[in-house]
C-alpha cells in the first residue's frame, strides 16, 4: 500500500503522533511518501531516522495512491481536500490539534485504528465541495477554486452591513441586510456556519445551507437548499470591495460583482471507522448526554 502523509507540526505531540504512525506503517511495509514541507520539518525536529521520498503538489498524486494521512486539526483537512482535489484518494485524518470533526482518529486511538486500512475496514464517507466563479476572478483562486467546508462572502474595511442579492437557480430568493452569508456544504454545517446558528446536516445529506451572518431583519434564517441549485450572489457596499472565503483562502473582489456558487463534479473521500461514527463525534465534541439530568 503507497500512502502519501501531510500535516502541520505540533511541538505538543507531533512526536508522539509520528512515532505511531511509523511504527504502524512499517509493520504492514507501506510505501510512505511524505509532504514536502511537513517532511522538512520533521527532520528539523530529527523524528525521521531514515529518508523517505516526497510530493510537492497535487499533480504529483497519481493512481498509485492508496490513501492520504492527514496529521492536525480540521484545517490541516481542509488544505489536505486542496492536494488530493479529484485524485479519489482517500483522506484518512489524525487529529493533533483541538475540536476535530474531521479528523477523527485520536493520537490514543492510532495503534488501534490505522491497522485497519490494511484489511479494509473502514467506511468511505463521500463529501460535497462547491466552486465559485465570477468575472475577472483572482489568479490565486485559479487552481483552488472550491471549498470543502463553505464559500462566505463578507463585509472587508467597514462597520457597515452589506446587502447580498440571492439567486437559486435565476430566482431571486433575498437580500440580505447582514455582515455576510455563508454557504456551507453538509462537511462545513458543524462549522462557521454551526456559529451563526445554522442546523447540522449529516454527511450523506445532499443538500446546502444558506447561513446570514448578523441580519439585520431577524427573519432572515438559516435555509437548507438541494446540492444542485446554483447559486448567484451580488453584494452592494459602502466600500469598493468585500471578501470572499473558500474555507481557509481570503481574496477580495469589486462589489456588485456576480458570484456563482455550484457543487463540484467530483466529492473528497473521507475515511470513517466503525469506531469513530459521525454521531458518535457529535456526541465528543459537542458535548451531548453530559447533562446527567435526562
Amino acid at each position: 500500500m503507497k500512502i502519501a502523509v501531510y500535516g502541520q507540526y505540533y511541538k505538543d505531540n507531533t512526536t508522539e503522533i509520528i512515532e505511531k504512525l511509523l511504527l504502524v506503517l512499517n509493520n504492514h511495509k507501506a510505501i510512505i511518501v511524505f509532504e514536502y514541507n511537513f517532511y522538512n520539518v520533521l527532520n528539523e525536529n530529527n523524528l525521521l531516522d531514515i529518508s523517505f521520498p516526497t510530493f510537492t503538489s497535487h499533480e504529483e498524486l497519481d493512481s498509485g495512491f492508496d490513501m492520504f494521512i492527514s496529521i492536525g486539526g480540521d484545517g490541516t483537512m481542509l488544505r489536505a481536500a486542496t492536494l488530493v482535489r479529484d485524485k479519489n484518494i482517500p483522506i484518512l485524518g489524525i487529529n493533533a490539534g483541538r475540536l476535530g470533526f474531521l479528523a477523527t482518529v485520536q493520537q490514543e486511538n492510532i495503534e488501534q485504528l490505522l491497522p485497519l486500512i490494511f484489511t479494509n475496514d473502514y467506511k468511505i464517507s463521500p463529501r460535497i465541495l462547491l466552486t465559485v466563479d465570477y468575472d475577472g476572478k483572482n489568479k490565486d483562486l485559479k487552481d483552488l477554486d472550491y471549498a470543502l467546508n463553505e464559500i462566505t462572502v463578507s463585509r472587508k474595511d467597514t462597520t457597515s452591513m452589506i446587502t447580498i442579492e440571492t439567486w437559486l437557480n435565476g430566482d431571486h430568493l433575498n437580500a440580505y441586510w447582514a455582515d455576510g452569508l455563508i454557504i456551507s456544504t453538509p462537511t462545513g454545517s458543524t462549522g462557521y456556519s454551526l456559529s451563526c446558528g445554522g442546523p447540522i446536516l449529516m454527511p450523506g445529506v445532499n443538500s446546502l445551507v444558506i447561513t446570514p451572518i448578523a441580519p439585520h431583519n431577524l427573519s432572515a434564517r438559516p435555509l437548507v437548499i438541494p446540492a444542485d441549485t446554483d447559486i448567484e450572489l451580488r453584494v452592494s457596499s459602502r466600500e469598493e470591495q468585500h471578501l470572499v472565503s473558500l474555507d481557509s483562502r481570503i481574496t477580495s473582489i469589486d462589489v456588485e460583482t456576480t458570484i456563482r456558487i455550484k457543487k463540484t463534479d467530483f466529492e473528497i473521500n473521507l475515511v470513517e471507522f466503525p469506531q469513530e461514527k459521525f454521531l458518535d463525534t457529535l456526541r465528543k465534541k459537542l458535548l451531548w448526554g453530559e447533562d446527567k439530568r435526562n
